[in-house]
């Protein structure tokens, strides 16, 4: 049954519970990369460790964000829809039984030919034969962490479906947690820092995975392994997930094949990239993971219902509340950059010239950050209908373009060419997902959306002037050691969240009633 009444504000308390507690999470991270950059810096040590985890968490992206849930939460709510919840768990029941023995035999062989795997993940790596060996390693902890992962996409999309967001946008802190106890606890039992982060990810997996088998117990959801059968729904989900990895995880692709080259880069060129993609990924996982978490089972089930009206509304609402949060975020880490990177990252092993080269790429992902977000709000629209050939087929084409620019990039500018290309490609791709939504008539653009992003890009811009004039004039001087660098940077923060919002509110981009 679709909820029709004040469906403004209970799209809005979705939003705000996903996005609270991924505000958490990504908080937890931070603390996390902290104790990462203190620990290992930016060498040899970090850019091994961030491959392992890169590409575990690659996967990670692609079934929690990305692919699955695009593919299985329309299936499931129409199940759910049309036949009731036995239906419905009878089909998630068929997809568990085929993705477990799936998900083992695919770890098995990727332990054995993980040699060939980093090599293809991080070919700049098999120069040094130490550096390629502890990848290899690593990568072996870190690489089962997939099975979990997915299994636990699988309950996050049940529980997605049934609208209980809480405890699915709870499951990233679980992972959070793990590695820092894993560094702060066994680092100095193992042979480095990072083989204590090698066993914390799958940890993690596991504690993730038990923590939502209790949610779905005490939701009354009891899922059964059945004999491994491809029923024709089993089929019409692979289908359908295939080529929704590629158009749902277009960022992480693209951010995959950015290691990749940025390992024939100087040293520490990945590690630059890894942490100011971890800045930048705050807004796009609060606003936008949240937005496309809690529009995609509402436009599967409005689609079914065939409110049509509706599900233009709905759309207008999610662009203009991931708007209404993102442009000032991408102006605050354009004019921030720095002083975030020196105050979350420089110290220990983590150097000023790290600090410099970090917070340069962090202004240029930041230049992408709005696109990636509008990606996240679009591709739900075509998952909705099923259609996932649409977004596919333009990723490909923005991953092109995106290894292209790379190439060409690099020569010039080093790991920053790799950023830029990264925001060109993303730009690319919103604008082509956008084009096509709105000549199939599955995107109507009000009036009045138009006026509102007027008014935030002049919000916007009212506050990041402010926050530079004051950084400059009067924060910058006083910051000489880490306390008032924390003290500042929270000042900034404070004042231009204040000037932001007070300025959106009298150029009327939202009104209160929206945002209760």
């Amino acid at each position: 049954m679709i909820l029709k009444t004040n469906q403004n504000g209970v799209m809005g308390r979705w939003i705000a519970t996903i996005g609270g507690y991924t505000m958490g999470s990504r908080l937890l991270g931070f603390l996390r990369d902290i104790l990462i950059a203190a620990s290992l810096g930016a060498g040899p040590y970090a850019d091994v460790f961030i491959v392992a985890f890169k590409f575990p968490n690659f996967f990670r992206r692609l079934f929690a964000e990305g692919a699955f849930n695009a593919a299985f939460v329309p299936m499931f709510a129409k199940e759910l829809e049309g036949g009731g919840r036995k239906t419905a768990y009878d089909f998630a029941e068929e997809v568990l039984s085929v993705l477990l023995p799936s998900l083992i035999l695919l770890v098995a062989i990727a332990q054995i030919f993980m040699p060939w795997v980093i090599y293809c993940i991080a070919p700049g790596f098999s120069e040094d034969t130490e550096k390629f060996d502890i990848a290899v390693h690593l990568t072996r902890l870190t690489f089962q962490y997939i099975i979990f992962i997915s299994l636990v996409s699988m309950l996050g999309g049940v529980l997605n479906s049934l609208y209980r967001f809480s405890s699915v946008a709870a499951t990233p802190m679980i992972l959070n947690i793990s590695l820092i106890l894993s560094l702060e606890l066994i680092s100095h039992w193992t042979e480095t820092p990072a083989h204590a982060l090698g066993i914390g990810v799958s940890l993690g997996g596991i504690l993730q995975l038990i923590w939502l088998l209790v949610a779905c117990e005490r939701a009354g959801i009891k899922l059964k392994l059945r004999f491994p059968r491809l029923t024709t729904r089993v089929k019409k989900l692979i289908l359908l997930a295939a080529p929704a990895a590629i158009g749902a995880g277009v960022a992480q692709i693209n951010l995959l094949i950015d290691i990749i080259i940025a390992s024939f880069l100087p040293e520490g060129s990945v590690s630059f990239l890894y942490y100011a993609d971890r800045v930048s990924q705050l807004p796009l996982g609060v606003v936008g993971v949240a937005v496309g978490t809690a529009l995609l089972p509402l436009l599967s089930r409005q689609l079914r219902s065939g409110d049509f009206d509706e599900v233009h509304k709905s759309q207008n609402r999610a662009l203009r509340g991931a708007l209404l949060l993102t442009i000032p975020a991408t102006v605050a880490l354009i004019v921030l950059a720095e002083p975030l990177i020196i105050t979350l990252f420089e110290r220990g092993e983590f150097t000023s010239s790290d600090s410099v080269a970090t917070a340069n790429a962090l202004l240029i992902y930041a230049i992408g950050l709005p696109a990636f977000v509008l990606i996240k709000v679009f591709v739900p629209a075509f998952f909705a209908r099923e259609d996932t050939k649409t977004p596919v087929i333009i990723a490909a084409l923005c991953v092109l373009a995106n290894v292209i620019l790379n190439i060409l990039l690099m020569k010039a500018l080093g790991h920053l060419g790799i950023a830029l290309a990264t925001s060109i490609s993303g730009w690319l791709n919103a604008i082509f997902l956008c084009f096509f939504l709105i000549k199939r008539g599955n995107l109507i653009i009000e009036f009045r959306l138009i006026l509102r992003l007027i008014s935030i890009f002049f919000a916007s811009g009212l506050m990041g002037i402010c926050i530079w004039l004051i950084h400059k004039n009067l924060i910058e001087p006083l910051s000489s050691d880490l306390g008032l660098r924390v003290t500042g940077l929270l000042i900034l923060i404070s004042v231009g969240v204040l000037i932001y919002f007070l300025a959106a509110y009298f150029l009327k981009a939202f009104t209160i009633s929206e945002a209760v």
